[in-house]
């Protein structure tokens, strides 16, 4: 799988509502993972409460790194690295997984690995999927776009660690409209999966939402689809009419995976790449990954569901390549909530 040394890697995750830890072996082989979710605690808040997420991740960080430990039947002298997240995410939340990291490297004597949470799930694709037969990672030059609740991105990789990011959103993240719209028609939190399941009996081309091109660069924006949404919204409101909740979900998501997918397909043409990677937690959508994995210009890689939203064997992944290369922080380093991914 690898040329690089032989490591296994603990990753820990922290950076909004999931606290989690795995173990990672030479950067593919998941050996053990563990994750607390805190979705019902934050359904009543209808998104994340950052004071509540970072209190809990207190009480269930130790829990998840012990239980990830025996489930792969190691010890601490088994473990060669702890690799951590460093940012983006909510500054109290990373604190907690952070110092749980120092703690551990300090206390165990190991090194530690800083990692950008858009790097870990970029690097998801690197992992074998449970009970893969025969598994090929992603081969460089590689197009990744990462799709999630904070961030809508497309990096060009030309090897590993070596990102050049080609575009960004320029406003509201995919997820984050996905969440926004969700709440101007009537669908609970978290917004991606109830549009998804919404959409299924509706039609995407009830209504005719914009898709913000914006030639000439590869940026993305998705506020002024929200607003043609809530405008919809309102004048269905006004009219007195039957709310169509199905049409309205499939519309917007096929308006959202339109932009997303057509840009990317254009990146990658223009930059010659051979592989294309599709990340972060919108990349669990049903109709997003039909889109890319219907087209046969490039080998297209988009993790299993379980590694498309936050966890922590990217972040072991991602770590795996950053302590082979020689990447180890000091114990003084900081969390970086709005760290680029560089």
């Amino acid at each position: 799988m690898t040329d690089l040394n032989p490591a296994r890697i603990l990753g820990i995750e922290s950076s909004c509502d999931e606290t989690a830890a795995a173990i990672i072996e030479n950067g593919s082989n998941l050996l053990a993972g563990s994750v607390a979710t805190q979705i019902d605690l934050h359904k009543k808040y209808g998104g994340v409460f950052p004071e509540v997420a970072s209190r809990q991740h207190i009480l269930s960080i130790y829990p998840i790194i012990e239980e990830t430990l025996q489930k792969a039947h190691l010890s601490w002298d088994e473990i060669d690295a702890i690799a951590v997240t460093r940012g983006p995410g909510l500054a109290g939340s990373l604190v907690v997984g952070m110092n749980a990291a120092k703690g551990i490297a300090l206390a165990r004597n190991l090194p530690l690995v800083g990692v950008n949470h858009l790097e870990g799930h970029i690097y998801s694709s690197w992992i074998r999927p449970d009970a893969a037969d025969r598994f090929t990672p992603p081969k460089f030059p590689v197009m990744a776009l990462l799709v999630s609740g904070g961030h809508t991105e497309l990096n060009l990789m030309k090897g590993h660690l070596n990102y050049q990011r080609l575009g960004a959103t320029l406003d509201d993240a995919a997820g984050e409209a996905f969440d926004k719209v969700a709440r101007l028609i009537g669908l609970p939190y978290p917004g991606g999966p109830s549009i998804e399941t919404a959409a299924i009996e509706g039609n995407p081309s009830a209504f005719n939402f914009p898709r913000a091109r914006l030639e000439g660069g590869w940026d993305f924006s998705f506020s002024g689809l929200k607003t043609a949404v809530l405008r919809t919204v309102k004048q269905l409101e006004a009219d007195a009419v039957e709310f169509p909740v199905a049409d309205l979900a499939a519309s917007f998501q096929e308006a959202v995976v339109d932009a997303l997918y057509t840009k990317t397909i254009a990146a990658a043409k223009e930059f010659g790449v051979r592989e294309i990677v599709v990340a972060g937690g919108v990349s669990a959508n049903k109709a997003l990954r039909a889109a890319f994995m219907g087209q046969g210009d490039f080998p297209v890689h988009i993790p299993p569901l379980y590694h498309c939203t936050d966890n922590a064997a990217m972040i072991a992944a991602a770590g795996y390549y950053r302590f082979a290369h020689g990447h180890i922080d000091s114990l003084d380093v900081d969390v970086l909530p709005t760290w680029p991914l560089r």
